[in-house]
């Protein structure tokens, strides 16, 4: 922050000021309050909301998730995240958001886009982390809790908010019309 003060609040891959970010205050407020539909995502949400911390590797899907498949301005997680994080440093915070989103100097590429449903059937495929901070789910069987909208049972649990492979293609459109 010292060398970059602007750090927060600027793309550091300057070819991002040109992305076309959605700018969907119900899809925001989803994420943020963990209702998208997602599981994975929402359980990483409200364990954020309740504790102030959340696994690194659920912040690399949530943030991959509100910046590609919402394609919502990385700026908006990050400050969500700073004010909710009891480990908030401004600088990590920022560069972790960037790194996320694909517009920092140190990136992930864009073009890779964490699907939470297969992260979540990889690293948690029972389910327990899902069980733990979205109760709702919990009765659910080991393979459908990580697509509740697969279920047959009634459920209060919001449907997707987006469809995955659509807002994917979305992102992947948006980044591939960048000027370079």
């Amino acid at each position: 922050m010292f060398t970059t003060p602007d750090l927060a609040t600027r793309n550091l891959r300057a070819e991002f000021d040109h992305m076309p970010w959605r700018a969907d205050a119900a899809d925001l407020a989803a994420w943020q309050q963990g209702q998208t539909g997602f599981p994975l995502v929402d359980a990483g949400m409200r364990q954020l909301a309740r504790t102030g911390w959340m696994h690194n590797r659920v912040r690399m899907v949530v943030a991959s998730f509100l910046t590609k498949h919402l394609l919502t301005d990385w700026r908006e997680g990050e400050r969500w995240f700073y004010a909710q994080l009891l480990d908030a440093d401004a600088a990590v915070n920022a560069m972790n958001w960037q790194w996320g989103a694909g517009t920092g100097i140190d990136a992930a590429p864009w073009f890779r886009i964490f699907n939470p449903v297969g992260q979540s059937e990889k690293y948690d495929p029972a389910g327990q982390y899902i069980r733990t901070w979205v109760p709702e789910l919990a009765a659910l069987d080991n393979k459908t809790i990580h697509t509740p909208w697969k279920s047959t049972q009634r459920l209060k649990y919001p449907a997707p908010i987006v469809d995955l492979k659509l807002g994917r293609l979305r992102a992947l459109e948006n980044w591939k019309n960048l000027p370079k």
